[in-house]
């Protein structure tokens, strides 16, 4: 199988491109700069969509980025790198005289709004509340195929949790202070901490191209996972599990004002609120997580 993944150089786009390669399966990379086995999105954009199974968007600038300040530029960027990067693909599919059987656009579980009674699997209603679920809603937007593209090509969204893993994601930023006995909850510490490690994600990604069964009855909208682990969690549980595992205190909590001051407000509350949300129709494709509790997937990352 040959694979085309937009933000491959990435935290998950390493893991997944490890993974396809593992698996006998050739992968090409979307890139910003040039190299082996890779194009640029300036390439794609020109030469169209190079022969590919499946194709795969990644792309899309930190969210957390702990270097930028929150303000219209940065948002812009948020917006800009995720839509336009996802169009481009998506065009270069329905343009395509050979598209791939399957596209995959990996987003977020920002869609759903946070509470800490609600459950949100798959099937559950979202309207946009804020700027980051507006953002969800354009940016899966963008991967619409139309009706007669989707005749050929499965579309799929994927909306992950916090990505927990050894070299990226949310713990490259938590495991210093932790380390430090700095370590404490998030604002209520309440919240549901909804996450994945990445080898599942990659895992539920790889899933996710095999070639589909399409027929007369397969609907033309996308089908949507959940990518979270099956355990749901809060921010206390999972303050508390990092520390026990690193065997550091956990008695310095952060109050959910400092997180606004120091991320801005939209963004504070990716860490400071959250959502309970389910892997429904991801158990029922038959994935099997290789990290379904928070305990085995924090001592793989930590090897404890």
């Amino acid at each position: 199988m040959r694979v085309l993944i937009g933000g491959g150089s990435g935290f998950v786009g390493r893991e997944l491109t490890r993974l396809l390669r593992d698996k006998g399966h050739e992968v090409t990379v979307i890139s910003r700069q040039p190299g082996p086995g890779r194009i640029t999105w300036g390439e794609l954009e020109s030469r169209g969509l190079p022969p590919c199974d499946g194709a795969v968007n990644l792309a899309g600038e930190n969210v957390l980025n702990p270097l930028r300040w929150w303000n219209e530029s940065y948002k812009k960027d948020l917006f800009s790198s995720r839509i336009d990067t996802t169009k481009a693909l998506s065009q270069a599919i329905t343009a395509s005289s050979s598209p791939p059987r399957s596209w995959v656009l990996v987003s977020g579980v920002a869609c759903y709004k946070p509470s800490l009674t609600a459950e949100y699997t798959e099937d559950s209603d979202w309207t946009p509340f804020d700027l980051l679920s507006q953002l969800c809603k354009e940016w899966e937007a963008a991967a619409f195929l139309p009706e007669s593209a989707a005749k050929t090509t499965r579309q799929v969204v994927i909306r992950p949790g916090a990505v927990l893993g050894q070299d990226g994601g949310a713990m490259k930023q938590m495991l210093l202070p932790f380390w430090l006995g700095l370590g404490g909850t998030l604002g209520s510490g309440r919240q549901p901490f909804p996450w994945i490690h990445v080898s599942d994600l990659a895992g539920i990604i790889a899933q996710s191209l095999e070639p589909p069964i399409l027929s007369e009855a397969t609907p033309p909208t996308p089908q949507v996972y959940n990518g979270v682990a099956p355990t749901i969690t809060t921010n206390y549980e999972f303050t508390k599990e990092l520390g026990r595992i690193l065997r550091r205190p956990t008695i310095f909590p952060v109050p959910e004002f400092i997180m606004s001051v120091l991320l801005g407000s939209e963004r504070a509350v990716i860490l400071t609120q959250g959502q309970k949300v389910i892997p429904m129709k991801t158990l029922e494709s038959g994935y099997q997580f290789k990290y379904p509790d928070l305990t085995s997937a924090l001592k793989q990352i930590v090897g404890s």
